[in-house]
């Protein structure tokens, strides 16, 4: 070997030594090779043998009254312990390594509260250190209320182990010695409890139990928040995940990220929240990075390990509804977005120019494609990317007419736009000249481009007043793109740092958009691609840039599948895939895909019209986009409901069926709204099997054969998806019309999909009173008859029954 290479080969054999001897991965050490913006993965900094540890050990000053007194936390480290050539690093008790000895807590005792929120929901608060009055009075932009009254439906009694609180829906039991918090179900059955440095003992695998760390890097602490998992638990949500439905033996790090895709761990929307098929779920309120492994390094442990130096912790009882439910009632519910945000969007990657987005109208009308939306991409500046604000004059002769007159022929425009300004950029001056941007630690622009600071109000009012403009032009809605980039070492106009306001940074971005939009149109629509809690009320998100493959189609699904668990009715994605162009096939069955979800939107890489494909595909492809438009009165009355109840329009099969143990492992398929059943199809497949949960039949929705609950192998009919209307529901339908300005919503045919069930129940609400109501038919005799009419002579509503084989 070269003594050139054998020098180099010793180095890195050094460097490897050193990480396994410390027992954290590489890029924890080398931070130098970390990517810019690459997710804030925390387990390096709880199992490093440099950092102090301190374990949540018992309670002391108990009040209660206000369910409030202190944890006291014992000091440990990592060290070495060795066995038969096998080494482990394992906690041991610590003493104090701080000097004046004396001056400092050993074991500190440190504040610990319980709020109750409602009957089914609890908070837990802890704190590792002091918090400065200025912290604690600062207000959540993830909460609706910030001052919650409390719940008096919650009874305290004591008990031999500690202090009992109990509501209708459960109780939460909290443990003296060792500390613990255990909450219970109605029946008495344990749902979760936080892990105790007890619990592991029986264990030789090194278990972190709750706690927190302190760094010795900069003596910043974090909360790892552990929960026991009990077995046969299944974890889901977390925003947008594109890997594994179920998150159980998974790690998962939340951090904005633009994750180039939907099929890797990263995620555009990571959400703090998710819900547990044992009967509870978590809301983690923060905005710092958190990495959850959930059971993947240890089974039996749920290990949150927080960013934050305070732990506050939402824990919501009951079914999935009512998870869904109580968890947006903290973080907000969305307002319907308008009705034309439900017609098809039209856009590729890019409409450079007024003629173009013209032509794509004139084809939809001319080839009766029902649409609502041309979306003008990257391209409508005069430099492609470049954004300004402003159309190009080269290829846009009168914008606003362009405009008016789309609108005129029933199209809204969305224009996109990001808040990012690379050096060229003719705003890049004003921008940097007005200190609009965010800064690094010297003050200066901490990447290339300049990166709008929205906790400034000035550069707040310099963007409204860029969006404002195109608003007041007549634009319908503003595609809020990126936002996955703000500085993790930014200094914010706040005085935070990236590591509080990385993830925040969507949150902000969407609302001042949200909020703007309706302002000036009165309408609650915008299409962002990054989120975090909270996000869900401003509507509505789509799911990044998939491949236009099969696999990409699945994943993506699932990422939209997570998405509903998280909180968001709605929801969407590229059709067809983004990077390439889409075969013919792929294309044609995520299609299927698409208009069976709460919105559609055709995207990408050309050719994404219809007509590029051939005649026989546009026949196709008509067909599918029609079948919504006839769908509109239920896709609108079930988003409704959802909005209502916070619930997604695709829904994961466990959430109208929790009691079918089936429902719970199926990440294929979805139900779209409470009474339809889709199964896209993922491959060019003759027949796909579908899972059809609950204890009551099902009826296709293409062919009327009839199915039982169950496992079913379901031919592909004429629209390649598998559809499927539950045994005795009510579907609305409007006759077909080339936008949602052209239906006619005083006449609603009721179909009643019957095969055993005699009485039939759906949703109406109008889109001009927004009131929802149920309608109910009776069937006798092959004959339907609707009990009342709940809208009167405004709409006539025609029964007909679905013919079933």
């Amino acid at each position: 070997m070269k003594k050139s290479n054998w020098r180099v080969f010793k180095m890195k054999t050094l460097v490897v030594l050193a990480i396994a001897l410390l027992s954290v991965p590489v890029y924890a050490q080398m931070q130098g090779m970390q990517l810019l913006n690459e997710p804030q993965e925390l387990t390096p900094d709880f199992r490093s043998f440099r950092n102090t540890y301190f374990v949540a050990d018992r309670l002391a000053d108990f009040d209660p009254q206000t369910a409030s007194g202190k944890i006291v936390y014992e000091r440990y480290n990592y060290e070495t312990r060795q066995a038969f050539s096998n080494m482990l690093g394992v906690l041991a008790p610590a003493e104090p390594n701080e000097f004046p000895a004396g001056e400092y807590e050993v074991s500190p005792a440190l504040p610990f509260s319980m709020e109750f929120i409602s009957p089914r929901a609890v908070r837990i608060r802890a704190q590792s250190g002091v918090v400065v009055p200025q912290v604690a009075a600062q207000k959540s932009l993830m909460l609706i209320n910030n001052d919650m009254p409390p719940c008096k439906n919650w009874v305290y009694s004591k008990v031999e182990e500690g202090h009992k609180y109990t509501s209708p829906y459960g109780s939460v039991v909290i443990t003296e010695q060792p500390w613990r918090v255990t909450v219970y179900d109605e029946n008495g059955r344990i749902l979760t409890s936080t892990n105790n440095y007890e619990d592991n003992t029986s264990t030789y695998t090194p278990v972190l139990p709750f706690s927190w760390v302190r760094r010795a890097r900069d003596y910043s602490r974090s909360f790892n928040a552990a929960f026991n998992l009990q077995p046969g638990e299944k974890i889901f949500g977390f925003g947008e995940q594109y890997t594994e439905f179920n998150k159980r033996g998974q790690s998962v790090t939340l951090w904005v990220n633009d994750a180039n895709g939907t099929q890797n761990e990263t995620s555009y929307k990571p959400i703090p929240f998710f819900l547990s098929s044992r009967g509870y779920g978590m809301f983690i309120h923060t905005s710092t990075p958190i990495t959850a492994d959930i059971g993947k390094y240890f089974s039996g442990v749920n290990a949150l390990m927080i960013g934050d130096e305070e732990l506050d912790l939402f824990v919501f009882i009951g079914e999935p509804k009512d998870i869904l439910n109580e968890y947006t009632n903290v973080t907000g519910k969305p307002t319907m977005p308008p009705l034309w945000s439900f017609g098809f969007w039209m856009s590729r990657i890019t409409y450079f120019s007024e003629a173009e987005g013209r032509e794509a109208a004139r084809q939809l009308r001319e080839n009766r494609i029902p649409a609502d939306v041309i979306n003008f991409d990257t391209g409508w500046f005069e430099v492609d990317w470049r954004c300004d604000y402003q159309f190009a004059e080269s290829r846009f002769d009168d914008a606003e007419k362009m405009i008016s007159d789309l609108k005129a022929d029933g199209f809204h425009t969305c224009l996109w736009q990001l808040p990012y300004f690379v050096p060229k950029n003719r705003l890049f001056q004003e921008i940097v000249e007005q200190g609009l941007f965010v800064r690094n630690a010297k003050g200066n622009i901490p990447y290339e481009d300049a990166v709008l600071d929205f906790t400034n109000p000035t550069a707040i009012k310099w963007y409204e007043d860029k969006i404002r403009g195109l608003l007041e032009m007549g634009v319908g809605s503003i595609k809020v793109d990126f936002g996955e980039a703000a500085p993790v070492y930014g200094i914010y106009h706040n005085g935070r740092t990236g590591w509080y306001e990385h993830n925040l940074y969507p949150l902000r971005y969407n609302k001042i958009v949200a909020e703007l939009t309706q302002e000036i149109k009165g309408e609650n629509i915008i299409w962002a691609r990054s989120t975090w809690a909270g996000s869900q009320r401003y509507p509505l998100h789509w799911g990044g840039d998939p491949a236009p493959t099969n696999s990409a189609m699945k994943a993506t699904l699932r990422g939209g599948l997570s998405m509903g668990l998280s909180g968001f009715t709605f929801w969407s994605h590229d059709v067809g895939g983004f990077v390439d162009p889409t075969p013919a096939d792929v294309y044609k069955r995520w299609l299927a895909f698409g208009v069976l979800s709460s919105h559609t939107r055709a995207h990408g890489h050309p050719p994404k019209e219809p007509w590029e494909y051939g005649e026989e595909f546009l026949n196709d492809y008509r067909d599918a986009v029609n079948m919504r438009y006839k769908l509109m009165p239920y896709i609108y009355a079930q988003s409704k409901h959802g909005v209502e109840n916070g619930l997604p329009m695709m829904r994961a099969l466990f959430i109208e069926y929790p009691d079918d143990p089936g429902a719970w492992l199926v990440d294929d398929q979805y139900l779209f709204g409470s009474d339809m059943l889709v199964a896209p199809h993922f491959e060019n497949l003759e027949a796909r099997d579908v899972y059809l949960p609950g204890n009551h039949k099902w009826i296709d929705y293409q062919t009327g054969k009839i199915y039982n609950p169950g496992w079913n192998r379901i031919e592909t009919a004429h629209i390649p998806a598998a559809i499927l209307v539950r045994d005795g529901a009510v579907i609305p339908h409007i006759g077909l019309a080339q936008a949602t300005k052209y239906m006619d919503w005083s006449n609603i045919e009721l179909k009643v999909f019957s095969a055993d069930e005699t009485t039939a129940r759906g949703k109406v609400c109008l889109p001009s009173d927004d009131f929802l109501k149920e309608v109910v038919i009776n069937k006798r005799d092959g004959k339907a008859e609707l009990v009342s009419n709940p809208f009167g002579r405004r709409t006539k509503l025609n029964v007909s029954v679905f013919d079933v084989k």
